[in-house]
């Protein structure tokens, strides 16, 4: 399959974008989180390229896209406003908008906020921004399995980050059983997989880390307990889209607690709950993403 790159001139930002498919298909839009960049939905974008313009861009801050320095540069309506005028570059609606991790948090944003630009979502464990804040304000459990962002949070984190050729990043995989051959859906993080990744993280790593820094989601701690004053008012969080949530339950880092009343503010919810998965379930279970998506795209 052809795959070629391409830079989306925004009104904020230059991004990185991985292409398959034709321009007179209808757009899908497929959204990487931390610490990745787009080239992890290859195989998604060879697979659909055939009936869609499928489109994976770098996200601000990582890989080949442009990564300004300010924290304040990651605020959510910067985040949200690439993804828009991205869309809307397109000049129609993007047939779907699938999105893992740190880019769910913004396709659940982008769902929210500009529904005419959205005709349907896919989220692969990312959080609902209320559930998220109201599971960050009172369960300990889910307090706990996010300690790890005020760690990234820190001044020195990309520094840290970078030692010993990553050796604090390679755990966000290891520990969840991705260079572990005997495990279901382990051992994906061959030595191929990881130049790959050491190739996105050479780039710089500030980026990916000031998104958690700009964000007032993260554990509450005696120094900074913002997160306890939020408030998320339920229009600007509703998704009125028909939605697909595909959540692995074997996530440490987002507990199935996650997913309780989410039809509150997803009324059109379809949740797919995968047992045998991690976090990286999108290379642990490449097939059965590809079906939940396909089954999205038919609904």
């Amino acid at each position: 399959m052809t795959r070629t790159t391409e830079s989306a001139a925004l009104r904020h930002v230059h991004l990185h974008c991985r292409v398959t498919g034709s321009p007179a298909d209808p757009p899908l839009l497929v959204l990487h989180g931390f610490p990745e960049a787009g080239f992890v939905w290859d195989d998604m974008l060879d697979r659909f390229a055939a009936r869609h313009r499928c489109l994976a861009p770098d996200l601000r801050g990582f890989g080949q896209s442009p990564a300004p320095p300010d924290v304040d540069a990651y605020g959510a309506r910067y985040l949200v406003a690439d993804i828009v005028g991205l869309i809307e570059a397109l000049g129609r609606p993007v047939r779907a908008l699938v999105a893992h991790d740190w880019g769910g948090a913004v396709a659940w944003s982008v769902a929210a906020l500009r529904p005419d630009l959205v005709e349907r979502l896919v989220i692969v464990n990312s959080p609902h921004p209320a559930t998220f804040l109201r599971a960050l304000q009172s369960d300990p459990a889910q307090q706990a399995a996010s300690a790890y962002m005020n760690f990234l949070c820190r001044n020195d984190a990309e520094i840290l980050l970078a030692q010993n050729d990553y050796a604090r990043m390679w755990p966000f995989f290891t520990n969840m059983g991705a260079a572990d051959r005997d495990r279901p859906g382990g051992g994906w993080l061959t030595d191929a997989m990881r130049d790959r990744y050491r190739a996105v993280w050479d780039a710089g790593l500030r980026g990916g880390c000031n998104y958690y820094r700009a964000s007032p989601l993260r554990p509450p701690t005696g120094a900074d307990d913002r997160v306890m004053r939020v408030v998320l008012p339920d229009e600007a969080v509703t998704v009125r889209v028909p939605t697909t949530v595909v959540w692995a339950a074997g996530d440490v880092a987002l507990l199935p607690c996650l997913l309780d009343g989410l039809e509150r503010w997803v009324p059109d919810l379809r949740v797919v709950r995968v047992p045998d998965a991690t976090h990286w379930i999108l290379h642990e279970q490449p097939d059965l993403v590809a079906a939940e998506i396909e089954r999205s795209l038919s609904r």
